[in-house]
């Protein structure tokens, strides 16, 4: 008899757990979150955010939702399977400027991380020596910043558009390339190319320190859901404290995120990559706060985007204040 009402007493307490569990779940805001790329360290401090409960803590149920090669952030976020995605600024700067009510809620890069690399062996070993030749170009927002120095020095060059590997540079098909120091620089010394092999030109050094990765929602969101991206901003701010803290935990979560995408994994290139974009995330001689987006770095960028080709198809006439709610 004993061992029955034990028995009932565990089945209604494990009920009664169950039942608070579910109400305390049900008490949390959902947010969907999109990354503008597959699973890297580049996004650890939302892995680590959600890892350790901070979302949680702050009142979050948070899913994160990584784009394909053929779905992009943008794309989740317009047709409604995400509430916000992050992306560089110049990105969310041509989105607002094409009028898609695209709001800024949250700046975690304050630098630049673009560069322009070339062999020793080649022929261009100073950023003159680019014109008449032939330098390899991304897209899909990393080209912006690159095109506006080119054209503000007046050099002549052949772009070659680059869609995802840096084999071309390496086979000698194009005489410069432009990567993210975290990224595809690091892939070139993985590749074989030592670093004093290579000539380094980093755009945040010639006056184009302009931030990338940014947090974006539409304005009907923002207006429905506030406070709740005001909270996800700071949690994810803390899981980025902690990722710089403790990141062979963080990179432990980055390779898992990997494996589950079925993705390629190279522990000491994510390490490389982790440890460079905690560094953007310093504001360093920048007058401003983790999270916070720097009035001069929103001007510096506008300006690039109505110095573009493409300016007069964009309604570049909106100021900080109507863009970024991560001001207020």
């Amino acid at each position: 008899m004993r061992i029955a009402d034990a028995s009932i007493h565990n089945v209604l307490t494990s009920v009664v757990v169950s039942f608070i569990a579910l109400q305390a779940n049900a008490q949390l805001t959902k947010l969907s979150f999109a990354p503008q790329w597959f699973p890297q360290a580049q996004f650890a401090g939302y892995y680590v955010a959600k890892d350790q409960g901070f979302y949680k803590k702050a009142g979050l149920d948070i899913t994160i939702v990584h784009p394909s090669s053929s779905i992009s952030a943008f794309d989740y976020l317009y047709n409604g399977k995400v509430d916000v995605i992050s992306t560089f600024l110049m990105d969310g700067l041509k989105q607002r400027a094409k009028n898609v009510p695209l709001v800024h809620v949250g700046q975690f890069s304050q630098h630049s991380a673009l560069m322009i690399v070339s062999k020793k062996s080649g022929t261009v070993s100073t950023l003159k020596e680019l014109n008449n030749k032939k330098l390899g170009i991304w897209g899909y927002g990393f080209d912006d910043v690159p095109r506006a120095f080119l054209r503000q020095n007046n050099y002549k060059v052949t772009l070659v558009p680059v869609h995802n590997t840096v084999n071309l540079f390496l086979m000698g098909g194009i005489d410069a390339m432009t990567v993210m120091y975290y990224n595809e620089y690091d892939q070139m010394v993985n590749y074989g190319i030592n670093e004093d092999e290579m000539n380094t030109f980093f755009f945040s050094d010639y006056g184009f320190d302009i931030p990338e990765d940014g947090l974006y929602c539409l304005d009907k969101t923002y207006a429905a859901k506030k406070a709740a991206i005001a909270r996800f901003v700071k949690a994810t701010l803390e899981g980025w404290e902690y990722a710089s803290k403790n990141k062979e935990y963080a990179l432990n979560l980055v390779v898992k995120e990997m494996e589950k995408a079925h993705l390629p994994n190279n522990k000491a290139h994510q390490r490389w990559m982790l440890d460079k974009v905690i560094e953007l995330i310093e504001p360093g001689s920048k007058n401003v706060e983790k999270g916070q987006l720097l009035e001069q770095d929103f001007h510096n960028a506008l300006t690039i985007l109505r110095n573009s080709s493409d300016a007069g198809n964009l309604n570049t006439r909106f100021s900080l204040e109507d863009f970024s709610k991560a001001t207020k």
